[in-house]
Formats: C-alpha cells, structure tokens, sequence
C-alpha cells in the first residue's frame, strides 16, 4: 500500500469540525476578499514571528514581486540569490528588468553560502555593469539560513535582505526569527507548505510601517494609502485612484480563515515534525551518503526531509516500487534552465549547487506520519543495494 507524500487529510481529519465552521462562516458572512478574517490572520503571522506588520497576498511569487516593487527595482540593478531552489526566487527578478545573480550554497544546510554570496557582490561590483540591490535568502526545506553573516554582508555593501521563508514560515535561528534580520519576510501558503490553505496564498511579513503600507498599496492597483490621503488633496473618491503600478493580488477570506485554524495547531505541528525528523536521522545516519544538517542553534520546521544518495535515481526506483514516493528537488537548478541561461555564471561558481542537484531525495515527512510508516520507509532506503 503506498504511504502518501504529505498527508494533508490526516491534519484536515483533526481539525475538520473547526475549518468547516470557519469556511462556513465566510460564506455566511458574504465578505469573500479582503474580509475580517484577512486582519486577523495578519495579526497573528506578524505576531507569530515578533514582527509589526504583515501583508497578505495571493501567492507566495506575489510577495516576492511586491517587496521588489516596492523597493523601484530598474534594469541594471542587481539581485543575488541562489540557484538551487524553486524558480520563482529568481524568477521574479526580471519582472522589474533586474538581473539574478545566482549564489553557491553550503553543503551541509543546502543554503545560501556567506561566502559566496560575498565574491558574487565583489565580482558585480569589480565589473561594474550592474547595481547591487537586493539579497534573497531562501529557507530551504524549512530550516533558516545564516541570517547574521548574511545581514552583516548586507549591511557592509548597502544591500536589502528578503527572507524567502516559502519552505520555512514557523522556523527560527537561536530563538530568532528570519524577519529580525531581513527588511522583508515573505511566505508561501501553499497547500504542500507546513502552513498551508487549501489554494493559493502569501504574505509579506516587515517591522517597517512604511514599507508596508506601501507594499498594501501595490497588493490593490496602487491604492490611496491612508500617507497619501493625509499628505495630498484629491479631488475625486480615493477609492478608485492608483497612484503607482500595482497588481492585483489579494488573499481570499475563505483562506485566511483556513490559515487561522492551522494556525492554532501550527506550533504542535512543528514539534511533531521535528520527531519524525530526529527519528530518520537516527535509523539513517551511516546508511546514506548524507542525512539533512540544521545550522547550529537553527529549529527547521521540516518542509521536506531531504537525505543524499550516489544513486539517487536508483534508490527512487526502489522506493517506489515498495510504495513510498520521494520527490526530487531541484534535478535541474535555476541557473540551467532555459529562462536563466542568460544569467548563468562561468562553470565551476556553484559547484555545491550542481553536485546538490544531483544527489538530494526527498522522503515522505509530514507531523502525522506514525512510527510505522517511518520504519518502512528506513528500512527500505537501508535495504537498497545498488
């Protein structure tokens, strides 16, 4: 019998009686975008991580786009990120002209390596056709990156830091959270995520009232922000002025609604997560090529657990055969894809990131996968001889 990937029923089965009400009561209510429960919800995404202010969207490839509109990213500007991640990281970079400059990552938490990060700025710098702007930090399979020596390379060369928590939304570094160190969080809701709806959905998660308001402006065409009306007399009903380009990406209050009941369970979710995660890492340590490393004082909320084999392809055939799906992430990262050539850096800049992509296997992981299933799948990747 196959085991499911992420079993997304288990958590619906326990919270069904709440979740169904919530839906119930949005479309009792009649306020379907942009309703009550949209505050609410980012209320408590703020408060969750510490932060003053939190701004909801559509997805999470929308709260990217909307901190770099909200920071008039040009052509020439340069934005670094690494390659080995999903592609919309990057992808949202040539929406606004910008250039993607791509970073090698650690071999042992799978992100953004400091180090790199450094000689990739130097090397824009040093060749002077592009500006450096922005740092998009990804939290990969749900562990946070090395946000001190990333913040302070920031800090020295003038950059901004985003914070893509898409996989990590939830997880901190010594007790911190992402967004006490990067000007801008941002977060998917997907349905795969450890926080997700049952749709699309982001947010945009800052300690700054300004940058948020106007990213809440340009989640809504541009909209009169309350700035804007106090500072400027208009001469027609605000409501239907836009006053900069925006897009239009709000997040439906079914979904928040949804979001506000996983919300309640979240920190339970992520404390299970975290034993099945020191169980894989007990039965497979020795047995694989690589089990996933946690930056030292870092708490994962486990996205995807993600070991190395030599014969990935292999192992993957195997499993399945025995009923356990894996997933590979990424087989082919952003710099080789055919959109991002372009920008590609000479052979031999990410090395980790293309050995990475050739090794890494994701197994099932989810809070609700019970010991047995667990043992099944270890003994399964312990049994594989080829």
């Amino acid at each position: 019998m196959s085991l499911p990937f992420i079993d997304l029923q288990a958590q619906r089965l326990r919270i069904k009686s709440e979740i169904d009400a919530a839906i119930a009561s949005v479309v009792e209510g009649g306020r379907y975008v942009l309703g009550p429960e949209v505050g609410e919800l980012e209320k408590q995404l703020a408060a969750w991580c510490g932060a003053s202010h939190s701004v909801s969207c559509a997805n999470g490839t929308d709260a990217l786009a909307l901190a770099l509109m909200a920071w008039e990213l040009t052509p020439g500007d340069a934005v670094f990120c690494p390659s080995f991640t999903f592609v919309a990281t990057a992808q949202v970079v040539p929406w606004l002209g910008a250039t993607p400059v791509f970073v090698d990552i650690d071999a042992a938490t799978y992100n953004m390596d400091p180090a790199s990060l450094r000689a990739e700025i130097e090397t824009v710098k040093a060749a002077g056709k592009l500006t450096p702007k922005v740092v998009i930090a990804v939290d990969l399979f749900g562990q946070p990156a090395n946000y001190p020596e990333i913040k302070a390379i920031c800090d020295e060369f003038g950059l901004k830091l985003i914070a893509d928590t898409a996989q990590g939304y939830g997880c901190t570094l010594n007790g911190q959270h992402p967004s006490d160190w990067a000007d801008i969080a941002t977060t998917s809701f997907f349905p795969a995520k450890p926080l997700g709806c049952y749709g699309d959905g982001g947010a945009i998660i800052t300690n700054d009232a300004a940058l948020a308001e106007r990213i809440e402006s340009l989640r809504v065409y541009g909209k009169v922000t309350p700035t804007d009306a106090a500072t400027r007399n208009f001469h027609h009903d605000p409501k239907y002025l836009s006053l900069r380009v925006g897009m239009n990406s709000r997040l439906d209050t079914i979904q928040a609604a949804i979001l506000l009941e996983k919300l309640k369970i979240f920190a339970d979710e992520i404390d299970r997560r975290q034993v099945v995660a020191d169980r894989y890492a007990a039965g497979l340590r020795g047995g694989v090529k690589g089990v996933p490393g946690v930056i030292e004082g870092g708490r994962s909320v486990w996205a995807q657990y993600v070991i190395e084999h030599d014969n990935r392809d292999g192992l993957q055939a195997h499993l399945a055969d025995q009923g356990i799906p894996t997933m590979v992430y990424y087989p082919v990262p952003i710099h080789q894809q055919d959109f991002a050539l372009k920008y590609a850096p000479p052979k031999g800049h990410l090395n980790v990131t293309e050995t990475a992509s050739q090794h890494v296997l994701a197994l099932p992981m989810h809070p609700y996968l019970s010991e047995a299933d667990q043992d099944r799948v270890i003994s399964a990747v312990l049994g594989f001889n080829g």
